[in-house]
């Protein structure tokens, strides 16, 4: 086992707590763990990652930051980190690769795709988790797991044996966390994979182009086409699930593409090469006692929309926080089980989405003919919105029981007359915004900040907001203001 560790907790840090190694356990630092991680290190939690891995993953596969993960981003002050390692597009033309143009009013600061490298994004989540404390250790396998109502110990490879108070599996879609567990994983197996890669051609554009254009007309799976300094990023479907255990190569892609174009253009010199199958599965539960899952390792999907790692990350910020709470002792009772209960419905549509997406890819008559029929629909604004908004996440309405529709929403990025609205959430904690300058938080004042800001543009007189950005509560009563900030906040201090 590689024993480096990085980023060593705070001496003080739960010098008077329960006696484990730490407080929480991740298993896996892709980006749903080191998100996770730097959202416990906010609130002061020891926090350990293990990677199985012993390197960083290589290959710069380019990934989609969709608008709300953007947000989320702005919300932790990485906006700028991020903004400078990627690139922006059009957001547009997300659902089943259908050619509409986003609106131009999306209720967003950031309505923009992000493509970003996604071993950059993950060094830049790590660096970050790193920098507020956190430790990852690389090349730490875990093999198994006991746990108690007092914690978890979590064995390694090597033998290690490690102690917590609570582990969170983000350890993938073949996760080890979940399988040690044995919660269930149902949903479909893969029918169909995709090849994907970056190459370089031997052949001209024009070529490329013409090609494109005559095999798109009966095949929107496939692309080929130019990322830049002579790179092209080929996207292949191939029928049937070849051998997982045997790595791709670009034999694979010569030959599919012989299959598909009549010719492999030349391809050449790949910068990485990579094949994906089609499952779709959903875990049946997130928590299983001082246990939980996150990411992929609690649901998997096609990549089609791009949502995979968007989800994984919006997980752990909706946990994270939570989490830490309890950890803290602060938490209400039910805060934790919020997790399941919000984000389990959330993977569920993206599940249903991406199954849907995939069927107007079918080459069948009957698919082709809805395809042009939703291309129609989408025309109309409402229409084409409600789509951009379930991909991007921007439309995620938790259940917070009956209110208006803002209740349960993320409050989009507001100019407020101490700078932008984001900037206040950068340390993870509760936000009052008050427009009427009579309430207060003082009682959770260690876990809510409050902020009078009569100039505020809200349709509402305040707005209570989780560390999240998601409205818990809207209203003008001191009474049932202080009723919301104890069932999300816990209980004042005196």
């Amino acid at each position: 086992m590689d024993s480096r560790i990085s980023g060593e907790p705070s001496p003080a840090s739960g010098a008077d707590r329960a006696p484990h190694m730490f407080d929480v356990i991740i298993a896996g630092c892709g980006p749903t763990g080191a998100m996770l991680a730097a959202e416990l290190r906010l609130h002061d939690v020891r926090v350990l990652v293990l990677e199985k891995e012993t390197e960083p993953v290589s290959y710069a596969r380019i990934v989609g930051l969709h608008i709300r993960s953007i947000e989320l981003m702005a919300m932790r002050g990485l906006l700028e980190r991020v903004l400078e390692r990627g690139r922006r597009r059009p957001a547009g033309a997300y659902f089943a690769a259908i050619d509409k143009p986003a609106p131009e009013d999306l209720d967003s600061a950031h309505a923009y795709l992000l493509g970003i490298p996604q071993p950059v994004i993950v060094d830049l989540l790590e660096r970050h988790a790193i920098s507020l404390g956190a430790q990852v250790r690389r090349g730490a396998a875990v093999t198994g797991l006991e746990q108690d109502g007092d914690g978890v110990t979590v064995a390694l490879a090597d033998g290690q044996r490690l102690r917590a108070g609570y582990l969170v599996g983000c350890d993938g879609a073949r996760s080890t966390v979940r399988k040690l567990l044995g919660v269930g994983f149902p949903g479909e197996p893969s029918r169909n994979e995709t090849l994907m890669g970056e190459l370089e051609v031997g052949v001209p554009p024009e070529q490329i182009a013409a090609k494109m254009s005559e095999i798109g007309r009966t095949d929107r799976r496939f692309d080929f086409r130019p990322f830049g300094q002579g790179i092209y990023r080929v996207v292949i479907p191939v029928a049937g699930v070849g051998d997982r255990t045997q790595p791709t190569t670009i034999e694979d892609f010569r030959r599919q593409l012989h299959a598909i174009a009549g010719t492999d253009f030349g391809v050449h010199s790949p910068r990485w090469l990579s094949r994906f199958g089609d499952a779709t599965r959903l875990a049946e539960r997130y928590r299983v006692g001082r246990v939980l899952l996150a990411g992929d390792a609690a649901h998997i999907h096609p990549p089609i929309g791009g949502q995979g790692l968007n989800l994984g990350v919006q997980d752990a910020f909706n946990l994270g926080w939570k989490l830490a709470a309890q950890v803290r002792g602060w938490a209400p009772e039910p805060l934790l089980d919020t997790y399941q209960t919000e984000r389990h419905p959330v993977a569920a549509d993206v599940l249903d989405n991406t199954r849907a997406q995939l069927e107007l890819l079918s080459t069948e008559p009957g698919p082709r003919a809805v395809r042009r029929l939703l291309t129609e629909l989408m025309d109309f604004d409402e229409v084409n919105r409600r789509l951009i908004e379930k991909i991007t996440a921007i439309g995620v309405r938790y259940d917070f029981g009956p209110g208006p529709d803002l209740l349960g929403r993320r409050l989009p990025d507001l100019d407020l007359k101490h700078g932008r609205l984001y900037d206040l959430l950068h340390h993870g904690r509760g936000l009052l915004l008050d427009r009427t300058g009579r309430l207060t938080a003082d009682g959770w004042s260690d876990r809510v900040d409050h902020l009078p800001d009569p100039s505020a543009a809200l349709d509402a007189p305040c707005v209570l907001l989780r560390p999240d950005g998601h409205v818990a509560w809207l209203g003008d009563d001191q009474q049932a203001l202080n009723h919301h900030l104890t069932r999300w906040f816990g209980h004042p201090t005196p």
